[in-house]
């Protein structure tokens, strides 16, 4: 891990940008976050910008008073575009060096504060894109206790299919659903299969839920046909974002034998507007490791740098804010805390897996990591772990009870890394609002 660290890592950092040392503030000078913005309401065209404090670094405006050179100017000149799909086919160097550039001129005592200063955009007064054009959309399953809490719901004997400890399991999702933090989006509609029925019947969902994954926006792709070694991987990976991938699980139930997820995951998939590099992740990570009695990793998906430090110790979050909480004044209530480090598969494992048969990724290109569950109660990652798929109604501290989302509820992911000796690493929210289905969606046929 000590080679991975730098001078933008040192915690005794402090930004002239006052907001960014305070508690609990997720991006600090040693985050340094990207997203696609511009002023609300504006008609701006979108471009990148990087999070420090509470402000955003105007990254279009800041290549217009070139104050940077070299490969740092390149890299962010590339940032101006509305989206980042170019700047992230560079590649790590062009990544690290406009990192670099921007870490020492937002320093306290820094000269080019005041050349700076009004590159600067409130947070307050942003509206987000998407960060990217995403190509393809692939979401994994890479958390064992939700795969082990969801089987043994429906195969109590034999939770864990024989597939699961012997590679990354995945399937291709729906890209064109995905939005950023503040996707509002009306409940879907489908076929069910409602218990003891002959026939099924088309309607609204009744057992919506979200799932609290991470997200990984690949950088620099891969030819056709060519496929990523295990210890090249995160050179291939441009970061993290958070992601809920929401879920219709009646709609689910009834369409996923035998090829798998289809209508009950393609209406919206919720992302953060920021993405946090791997580069800022390194005081984050941790040791990869696989329990001894477990089947160990081929050849393709094992290594000792994997083994050293393949997993990232951040802290997921989901809250929920009620319709009746939101008229009463209340941000919401925390219905589960965990960590990434709990991953059955790594970041890098899930990308040399993806490419081991020849499959090309591209730039832009997002993974999901799966729903992330910790070994506790408390750490499951969706509603149907916390209810027991739905059997246990899950009561709030307001009186109500969910057992899955109703119309009006918001969902609140966050994630953060944070220890004593290292500067706080934050996400951000991915905040996704439920409304009604459409009058007449879906009429039972």
């Amino acid at each position: 891990m000590d080679g991975l660290l730098n001078e933008t890592h040192d915690p005794a950092l402090k930004s002239w940008v006052e907001s960014a040392s305070r508690a609990g503030q997720d991006f600090t000078l040693q985050n340094l976050p990207f997203a696609v913005f511009r002023r609300d309401g504006s008609g701006e065209a979108f471009r990148g910008g990087v999070a420090i404090g509470d402000e955003i670094v105007d990254l279009a405006a800041l290549a217009s008073a070139r104050l940077f050179d070299g490969e740092a100017a390149q890299a962010l000149a590339a940032c101006a575009a509305p989206t980042l799909n170019d700047f992230m086919a560079r590649g790590p160097q062009a990544w690290s060096a406009l990192r670099l550039a921007l870490s020492r001129a937002l320093r306290a005592g820094s000269a080019q504060t005041a050349a700076l200063r009004p590159c600067l955009v409130p947070q307050g007064d942003a509206e987000y894109a998407l960060p990217a054009r995403i190509g393809d959309y692939t979401d994994f399953y890479a958390s064992i206790h939700h795969a082990t809490n969801v089987g043994r719901l429906f195969r109590p004997d034999n939770p864990l299919l024989p597939n699961y400890k012997w590679l990354p399991i995945g399937y291709h999702g729906r890209a064109s659903s995905i939005g950023v933090s503040g996707q509002r989006f009306v409940r879907p509609s489908g076929q069910i299969m409602a218990p003891g029925a002959e026939r099924p019947s088309v309607g609204p969902c009744q057992r919506l839920d979200y799932e609290l994954e991470v997200g990984i926006f690949i950088g620099a792709g891969n030819a056709l046909g060519t496929s990523i070694a295990l210890d090249d991987a995160e050179a291939h990976v441009f970061g993290l974002c958070l992601l809920n991938d929401w879920s219709a699980r009646d709609i689910q139930a009834w369409e996923y034998q035998p090829l798998g997820p289809f209508l009950a995951k393609s209406f919206a998939t919720t992302i953060s507007p920021w993405i946090v590099t791997l580069e800022a992740l390194a005081p984050y990570r941790a040791a990869w490791t696989r329990p001894a009695e477990d089947p160990q990793p081929l050849p393709y998906l094992e290594s000792v740098a994997q083994r050293r430090m393949g997993a990232f110790d951040i802290q997921l979050e989901v809250w929920l804010q009620t319709e009746r909480m939101r008229r009463e004044g209340q941000t919401g209530e925390r219905l589960s805390h965990t960590s990434f480090r709990h991953a059955y598969w790594s970041v890098a494992q899930m990308v040399a897996h993806h490419t081991v048969n020849g499959c090309g990724l591209q730039p832009g290109d997002l993974l999901g990591s799966g729903t992330m569950s910790g070994p506790e109660p408390g750490e499951a990652g969706s509603l149907l772990e916390l209810s027991v798929g739905g059997k246990q109604p899950l009561r709030l501290a307001n009186g109500e009870e969910r057992r899955f989302l109703q119309d009006g509820d918001t969902v609140i992911l966050r994630g953060f890394a944070e220890r004593a000796a290292s500067a706080r690493v934050g996400f951000g929210a991915a905040v996704g609002h439920i409304m009604p289905a459409r009058t007449g969606d879906a009429a039972d046929a």
